[in-house]
């Protein structure tokens, strides 16, 4: 959890930052590539991890994960211009792709399954308090000293995550011997970096038609099918075939990337709407959506005691994500019929309160259907997938925004005048409850596909009973 948050910390505390760093730096115009660049290595990385973790064990590579992010920490606050600062916020993300996935496997490593979901249910509540704390911190640590101390901060927090896991894991978990596929690892990193640089930056930096986008989708999909003809015809590849042989994995993965695609691209817009729509200040916008936070946090701790009596996982998804479509769809109207915060916020609390039942017990799901050998690349993978549809998700509905502005014609109405203001409003308005409406759809999909998802029993718990895979 240590190293979870120091992670989630730093990405909540330099975006509040970032306006200051333009100011010292300059190269506003590649400001998006101080996050994009974290985001992209810290995403490609993620299956890496869970094989080198299954490899050489969770202890050496969460230590590698931590000092390569420590050493990004410290290049960062050294950078003297917006080129070092993007290329040092890479090796940052280079460490901290491996947080998330590591964290995850270790507490499939060291914990029951029919126990896990109590200390499961503390990540979401680790990133839902990051994000109220972050920006706070940010603000305060930016105007008393210097951007540069949002990234000198990470240092003791690391060290001290360093001596804790120390501590905590002088027991060695048993590993399988495996062979390293260095070249199935280039492919795979290689196909990942090219799809993520098409979806972070097509329709944004890169226009859809431009060079920049036929080349890297062309080179995506080349070393995709290298690797899919590579995985075969080798004994440990990067990516094990049987691992997408499992029918619990591959539902998993597909709920996680429907889930977060439909999450991710609308809740990017709540900031927009709050201040544009609802007239809020940015600070106001930001409170608007701890609800949010509330309601994550609420039911993870409610989840966890639940998986430990029960010993059963899909029902509690179910409801979860049934409670989260519902969410989606109430925004969805309230925002397209002008509705007040007496409907919006306990919509925003109850999308929460639903994505804290999920997102858990999913991990628990994948962990108890692998084996130990497969046990890490599974979770790596599933992370991955969560965070590639949330890539996907920012995409598609900044597309689905634009589309929608020009359908409407934004730009002819705010040509008119300040007699317009009011329909500009209304434009970004349906425009917006656009977004949510297909969020929602992607939701239900999400939900219609977890139907499937197996229910195995809980390692050491006496109350599952195996359903027919």
């Amino acid at each position: 959890m240590a190293v979870l948050g120091l992670g989630a910390l730093d990405q909540s505390i330099v975006a509040t930052a970032l306006p200051r760093i333009v100011d010292d730096l300059g190269g506003m115009a590649h400001l998006s590539w101080v996050v994009t660049a974290y985001v992209l290595a810290s995403t490609a990385t993620m299956p890496l991890y869970g094989k080198l973790a299954d490899q050489y064990g969770r202890r050496p590579m969460i230590f590698t994960a931590l000092l390569t992010f420590l050493l990004g920490s410290v290049l960062c606050g050294l950078a003297q211009n917006m080129t070092e600062l993007i290329i040092f916020r890479a090796i940052q993300g280079l460490g901290a792709g491996g947080f998330m996935p590591l964290a995850q496997i270790i507490i499939g490593d060291i914990v029951p399954p029919a126990e896990r979901g109590k200390r499961q249910g503390m990540v979401p509540i680790v990133f839902a308090v990051t994000s109220v704390l972050g920006p706070v911190l940010g603000g305060v640590i930016t105007d008393a000293w210097s951007w540069h101390w949002i990234f000198y901060v990470n240092l003791p927090i690391g060290a001290a995550a360093f001596v804790i896991i120390a501590r905590a894991m002088r027991k060695p978990v048993r590993m399988h011997a495996h062979k390293i596929d260095y070249l199935g690892s280039a492919l795979l990193t290689g196909a990942v970096t090219a799809a993520l640089l098409v979806l972070a930056l097509g329709g944004t930096e890169w226009p859809w038609d431009a060079l920049a986008i036929k080349v890297c989708g062309g080179i995506a999909v080349l070393l995709g099918l290298w690797l899919a003809f590579h995985v075969g015809r080798v004994d440990e590849p990067v990516l094990p075939p049987e691992l997408f042989e499992n029918r619990t994995f591959n539902i998993a993965s597909l709920v996680m990337a429907m889930t977060f695609m439909g999450l991710m691209g609308a809740s990017v817009f709540f900031p927009l709407f709050f201040q544009l729509v609802m007239g809020t200040s940015p600070a106001e916008s930001g409170v608007m959506t701890v609800a949010m936070m509330v309601g994550l946090v609420a039911s993870s701790m409610f989840n966890g005691r639940v998986l430990s009596r029960s010993g059963k996982y899909k029902m509690v998804q179910v409801m979860g994500l049934g409670v989260a479509v519902v969410a989606f769809a109430v925004l969805a109207w309230a925002m397209e019929t002008s509705r007040g915060y007496w409907i919006i916020e306990p919509a925003i609390f109850f999308l929460g309160t639903g994505l804290g039942l999920v997102m858990p017990n999913m991990t628990i799901a994948v962990q108890n259907a692998l084996p130990l050998a497969r046990r890490g690349v599974g979770t790596a993978m599933l992370a991955f997938f969560r965070s590639l549809g949330g890539l996907l998700g920012v995409t598609a509905s900044g597309a689905i925004l634009a589309h929608q502005l020009h359908k409407h014609g934004v730009e002819a109405v705010s040509a008119l005048g300040a007699h317009a203001a009011t329909q500009t409003v209304e434009v970004y308005r349906h425009a917006i409850a656009s977004v949510f409406g297909a969020g929602a759809v992607l939701l239900l999909l999400g939900l219609v596909f977890l139907l499937f998802l197996p229910e195995l029993p809980l390692e050491g718990h006496p109350a599952t009973v195996r359903d027919d895979q």
